[in-house]
């Protein structure tokens, strides 16, 4: 690998970026990112992505670039120690998610008077059928056990209670903080904070958001 293609280059483009990554894994590269490893750089993963979000939150476009950036490093450094690993490559991650995506949209790609894919119920129907998810084990399963608590609880509920209309959970709620006031102990607390997981999903509201901002107007009145 040429190292000097990398040098002075008035705009760096998405090949750069990855040939850049094979260039600091190689043999002769940088010590520390030639021995990281899926699992060791896996937080990377999340806390770009979460600075991503961060950036979105405030609209501030030079940090979404950078912050992107970073993101799309993440993703092709864990593409490079796939294709060195022998287990999947560039190839493989673009062709299952553009199959996924034309899968998902019968009715723009098959042309085929399938509108599934543009309603959140038809979505979640393909998705199902994509994966092969028979049972609601299955689909419950499938839920990635490291989304933040809030955000899984609102997928869970989504998926076994389906829609539901929020006044018919205020006296379910209300008995729980009752009995959380009697108990005091964590499952009573994991059970109210579900039943506000059910309630946001309900009024189609991101109850990780809806904290989030109530964190950030806390720390202003505090100031």
């Amino acid at each position: 690998m040429d190292k000097t293609n990398f040098k002075n280059k008035a705009h760096y483009t998405y090949n750069d970026l990855l040939e850049l990554l094979r260039v600091l894994r190689a043999p002769d590269g940088c010590p520390w990112d030639r021995i990281q490893t899926h699992q060791s750089v896996r937080r990377g993963v999340i806390e770009e992505a979460y600075e991503v979000a961060e950036a979105i939150d405030r609209d501030n476009t030079e940090m979404m670039v950078e912050e992107l950036g970073d993101l799309a490093m993440q993703v092709l450094f864990h593409i490079c120690i796939g294709e060195e690993e022998g287990r999947f490559n560039e190839q493989d991650v673009y062709d299952r998610v553009c199959k996924k995506l034309i899968f998902r949209h019968p009715r723009i790609f098959a042309d085929a008077p399938d509108d599934r894919g543009s309603t959140e119920e038809g979505w979640e129907e393909l998705k199902r059928k994509e994966k092969g998810q028979k049972s609601l084990y299955e689909d419950l399963d499938g839920i990635a056990k490291s989304l933040p608590s809030l955000t899984r609880a609102e997928k869970i509920a989504g998926k076994i209670y389906g829609k539901e209309e929020p006044q018919d959970l205020y006296p379910l709620l209300w008995v729980q903080v009752q009995k959380l006031a009697e108990k005091e102990d964590q499952k009573t607390l994991g059970e109210v904070l579900f039943t506000l997981a059910r309630i946001a999903k309900s009024k189609k509201m991101d109850p990780e958001y809806a904290l989030y901002i109530e964190n950030e107007a806390k720390i202003q009145q505090n100031r």
